[in-house]
């Protein structure tokens, strides 16, 4: 006798994307059997940029937990793994097939954060019989239809005016109407550079050891192209308890030197890919935490008796959550999707090779791109006074340095990626985000770090045959860019240190700039 299995029928589908892994979303309150929830490995999202390999890891296992996690709470879930999904074309073709086959009435999605999958989602053609609805995703702090009350399109908002009203808005660390502490911004106290009595403090990181063995098999067996190291125990967070550790370790035991030693960068120290940092961007930009309890969860340990963290360590820490992540995202959806081909610099170098190997002579890259290569992480001095400086003085095309930057970083989505890159670090937005380029010498990188003392550039030179490229480099951009930005108040100065150099020196500096650019790939 054959026994033959019907296809269970639903009448509602919910699908959840790999970034929106809220257990707190309103969706999962009650349990009905009628309701298919859909979580989805798709080729289309492993393959529309090259990632970082523990990228891909880390968004499969934590949608695997997840799906794990709503079925303990009584959810019905239906989670497809790549070699199910191969045969889609892509995400509206998945999803018209799994409505003809279920008897879907009725399809919900939350609001994609991306605007490629935000415009694939709602140009989607289904069935007349089935009903669509999109849901926020509960997650940000800034409604998108309060955006235009923050932020104009096409124009400079200060991230200082809105992060001010954000802080009022949510009614933190504030005395009354007043800023608690006096100020609004303590940034000008922490910019510290490791010393080497501080070195011994560095505290261990935690890390997590998920296995992700099948995941990585999956991916070879699904011919994904990815790059970066590879590892079989994951080291991020891909559930929520984990998640909720890593917070608590980040305001244990790094919080009160965070704001300290947040843009420092040192050579000499196992853990300097960690440092003070909260590594929780993964966890907040996967939903897994919400913004608002991370910051109310750092200005708790803040308030206790014992914590011995000042107010400029914490307030560097909210701003950074309610202020800078809520700004970017704002200018990202205002402003696209215009935004995404930028390119006033005009910039149209290709991305090195090193970039994608670390293999170069200069120390502070070896250090960013190594790391970034090993960890799929980077603290954001790394990702704008180093690799971001590197590519905007060299004039890489900003399409290259926002795929690599899209595809590294384990927390990387376009939302925050693309107004980071595109604008705060390759100003090809011409100041929608920042007022000033964000570019310096090897001054500055020496000033912040011990890398230039293993480099194999001489830091102090500009001229000279191994010399830091850095130096002419930055040169020669301000002197290309003259006319767009010498009217700059913030930097105007720089012209006039210019002009104050022998015309010797100034040829010779761009003569060794010129060089280096010819040469950019041994560098």
């Amino acid at each position: 006798m054959t026994t033959t299995y019907k296809t269970p029928r639903y009448h509602r589908m919910r699908l959840i994307l790999g970034d929106q892994l809220n257990l707190q979303h309103h969706w999962f309150e009650q349990c009905d059997s009628g309701t298919l929830y859909v979580i989805a490995e798709l080729h289309q999202e492993a393959s529309y940029t090259r990632h970082h390999v523990q990228k891909l890891c880390a968004f499969f296992a934590a949608m695997a937990q997840f799906a794990t996690a709503l079925r303990a709470n009584g959810h019905d879930v239906l989670h497809l793994k790549l070699d199910e999904t191969r045969d889609y074309a892509d995400l509206p073709d998945l999803i018209q097939a799994l409505c003809s086959r279920h008897g879907i009435e009725h399809f919900d999605f939350q609001l994609a954060d991306e605007y490629r999958l935000r415009q694939q989602l709602r140009e989607m053609q289904l069935d007349n019989a089935v009903t669509v609805t999109e849901f926020d995703s509960e997650h940000f702090l800034l409604p998108e239809a309060e955006f235009s009350r923050f932020i104009a399109a096409g124009k400079h908002n200060r991230m200082e005016s809105f992060y001010r009203k954000m802080r009022k808005r949510l009614d933190l660390l504030m005395d009354g109407d007043q800023p608690l502490g006096g100020q609004w911004n303590f940034d000008a106290d922490n910019r510290d550079r490791l010393r080497a009595p501080d070195l011994t403090e560095i505290p261990e990181p935690l890390r997590f050891d998920n296995n992700v063995e099948q995941i990585l098999q999956r991916l070879d067996e699904g011919k994904i192209d990815y790059f970066g190291e590879r590892s079989e125990a994951l080291l991020w967070p891909v559930d929520r308890a984990q998640s909720l550790q890593l917070l608590e370790h980040f305001c244990n035991h790094c919080l009160h030197r965070f704001g300290r030693f947040q843009d420092a960068m040192t050579s000499a120290h196992e853990y300097r890919w960690s440092l003070y940092h909260s590594r929780l961007s993964f966890a907040l930009n996967s939903k897994m935490l919400h913004p608002l309890e991370v910051a109310e969860a750092a200005i708790q340990r803040f308030k206790q008796t014992d914590s011995g963290i000042s107010i400029a360590q914490v307030e560097g820490f909210v701003r950074q959550i309610i202020g800078w992540r809520e700004y970017v995202r704002a200018v990202y959806w205002v402003n696209m999707p215009g935004y995404a081909s930028l390119n006033q610099l005009q910039a149209k170098r290709d991305l090195p090779a090193y970039f994608w190997d670390g293999d170069t002579k200069m120390e502070c890259m070896k250090q960013a791109l190594g790391q970034s290569l090993e960890f799929a992480y980077a603290h954001h001095i790394q990702r704008l006074m180093i690799t971001g400086n590197f590519c905007l003085l060299t004039g890489i095309d900003p399409g290259q340095v926002d795929a690599w930057y899209l595809g590294v970083y384990i927390d990387a989505i376009e939302w925050v990626e693309m107004p980071n890159t595109r604008g705060m670090s390759q100003f090809a937005d011409n100041g929608l985000i920042a007022t000033k380029p964000y570019c310096a010498g090897g001054n500055y990188i020496n000033k912040m770090s011990d890398h230039c003392k293993h480099c194999h550039y001489n830091v102090k030179q500009k001229t000279e045959t191994g010399a830091c490229p850095f130096n002419s480099l930055y040169w020669h951009f301000m002197v290309r860019h003259r006319e767009r930005l010498e009217r700059n108040p913030r930097i105007g100065m720089i012209y006039r240190s210019w002009d104050r150099q022998q015309p010797e020196t100034q040829e010779a500096t761009i003569a060794q700039a010129n060089w280096c650019l010819q040469n950019l790939e041994q560098l």
